[in-house]
Order: structure tokens, then sequence, then C-alpha cells
């Protein structure tokens, strides 16, 4: 239930003041064995969705299998509920049809041409 202590102001000055060990040893060399982190890179989702009328748009969404609004999401960089707006349109449209799902994801499949 508990967690660490708050620090005196004495022993958060003596953590400033010490030099960054993490990244190396005694002897200045970088540590053997430490895997590096690799942080990943945060991209910004786009607002705007793609166009509805566009052939390269329905021929990428044709040649899916299943159509779930993550994998549109993630395949056309928009946010999730762009995505599901998106899938909505495309049946509307009758060029997607629900295969199944309940009301928290929705799994399409390409209208049969």
């Amino acid at each position: 239930m508990g967690g660490a202590k708050k620090r005196s102001m004495a022993q958060m000055e003596k953590t400033q003041d010490q030099p960054d060990k993490g990244n190396e040893d005694s002897g200045g060399q970088p540590k053997k064995g430490g895997k590096a982190k690799t942080v990943a890179e945060k991209r910004s989702r786009g607002l705007q969705a793609p166009d509805m009328n566009d052939p390269k748009f329905l021929g990428e969404v044709g040649k899916m299998s299943a159509i779930t609004p993550y994998s549109l999401a993630s395949q056309f960089n928009v946010k999730l509920s762009v995505a599901k707006d998106l899938l909505e349109e495309l049946e509307r449209r009758r060029l997607v049809t629900l295969v199944g799902g309940n009301a928290r994801i929705r799994i399409y499949q390409p209208a049969a041409a």
C-alpha cells in the first residue's frame, strides 16, 4: 500500500549533482550487455478521411479480407472514430458488408462484386 517516501531536500540535491550513472561505468566505457531502450515515435493521426470516390482507396479496402476499424485506422493513418465513420459510410454505399461483431467492434468484409 505504501510507496517510496518523499526525499529530503538534501537527498534531492545530491542526486542532481551526481553524474548519470545509468549510461557509463566507472571506467568511462558504456556498459556491456545492457540493452538500449528504443523509443517508439508517436505519429499524429489525421482527422481527414480519405476521399471515398478515390479508386486507390477503394482498391486498398477491396484487398482486405477482414476490415475492422483498427485495421482501417492503421492503414490510412486516421483516428479510430474517423475509421468507424468511414466504415459506416462504406456500408451505406454497399461497398462493404457487416459480417460480425458487437456494440464495441464491428467486422466488415468487402462486398462481392
